[in-house]
């Protein structure tokens, strides 16, 4: 059987794999209109999901980079709510598969404490096994925290990010399929990185999160949070998602599907097409995807893509295609086929 199935001829030459990460100004330069190619791999089975979204996607060695590795530990909710157990294992070692050299996980909850997140997911004990180090963002110092300020963006003060993320080598997240019931609408890998940004910075007494969930700008500020890094890797597990409800409850329906790509426009985008098929929210259902206010920022900003017709889909087996061939209808027609 054919190892890649491109469910779109493509013209363009990809600029966007595995760009250098992480880029130290606000302004990110990218092709709109390059070709955003994204695994598309139907399985119930996480770990094999993983293997084979890496394999189509033809992800290169990273030569001994120290990997910072984003999940999404929000809460310690079961999956959706969080990433699942196996679909971390299974991305760090795919990842050491690789060459990668030193391996950070980090995270910042927003629904609970982060350490009493990730001790209920055992995220310490799987770090041990595996040879990763984990860092929780709430016990960084003031200094341990960047403060960004970009000049055109939403946030009152700018936002901080850990110095480690800034300085890694790499950075690869995971995050889940889910609508967002607080002002988000959908959080996937654009809506992940707010876990990346602080709540407090030692020392100041001002809460950036209480500003996010506080503007009618909301979405606008998820993307911007976006624009102080580049991702090499991003891998959504969809195996479960929440098509209405989330973050950390909701509706829950079986997609069985594994994502990667690196391209966060255009992941996104193939998740609000899921999210659709799935029978979603009003808010995500409203318009065209690329009018959906994270993916419009976040295009704004040149994170990604700027059209569907940008977003390749890479499939190894008839079961794929033929799931992906239906999510390529919704973003290419803007239709909800439920």
């Amino acid at each position: 059987m054919e190892r890649r199935r491109f469910l779109r001829d493509a013209s363009y030459a990809t600029g966007m794999m595995l760009a250098p990460s992480p880029l130290k100004d606000f302004a990110l330069a990218s092709n709109s209109s390059a070709t955003a190619h994204v695994a598309f791999v139907k399985t119930t089975d996480r770990a094999a999901g993983v293997r084979r979204a890496l394999d189509l996607l033809n992800v290169k060695p990273f030569q001994g980079k120290d990997l910072f590795l984003k999940p999404n530990f929000n809460s310690a909710d079961a999956t959706p709510g969080s990433t699942h157990q196996d679909t971390l294992v299974a991305l760090i070692r795919q990842l050491k598969a690789r060459g990668a050299g030193p391996l950070t996980i980090g995270d910042r909850s927003g629904m609970g404490k982060t350490r009493e997140v990730m001790e209920s997911k055992q995220i310490f004990k799987i770090a041990t096994e595996l040879g990763a180090r984990v860092v929780v963002f709430d016990e960084l110092r003031a200094e341990d925290w960047e403060q960004i300020k970009p000049s055109d963006s939403h946030w009152q003060q700018g936002f901080a990010l850990p110095r480690l993320v800034r300085n890694a080598g790499g950075i690869v997240q995971t995050c889940c399929l889910k609508t967002h019931r607080y002002g988000g609408h959908f959080t996937l890998s654009l809506k992940n990185s707010v876990g990346l940004a602080a709540k407090f910075v030692p020392g100041q007494p001002y809460n950036y999160m209480q500003e996010l969930h506080g503007s009618p700008h909301q979405r606008h500020m998820i993307a911007e949070i976006n624009s102080a890094y580049r991702p090499d890797l991003i891998v959504l597990d969809g195996v479960e998602a929440f098509a209405t409800g989330g973050p950390d409850t909701g509706k829950l329906v079986q997609a069985n599907v594994v994502l990667a790509g690196t391209d966060r426009v255009a992941i996104d985008a193939v998740g609000v097409a899921l999210l659709r098929y799935f029978g979603t929210t009003p808010e995500v259902s409203r318009g065209t995807i690329f009018e959906q206010e994270q993916l419009a920022r976040a295009v704004e900003l040149h994170l990604g893509v700027s059209r569907s017709e940008h977003i390749e889909l890479l499939t190894g087996d008839r079961d794929s295609a033929e799931y992906a061939k239906q999510i390529r209808s919704i973003l290419d027609g803007e239709t909800n086929l439920n």
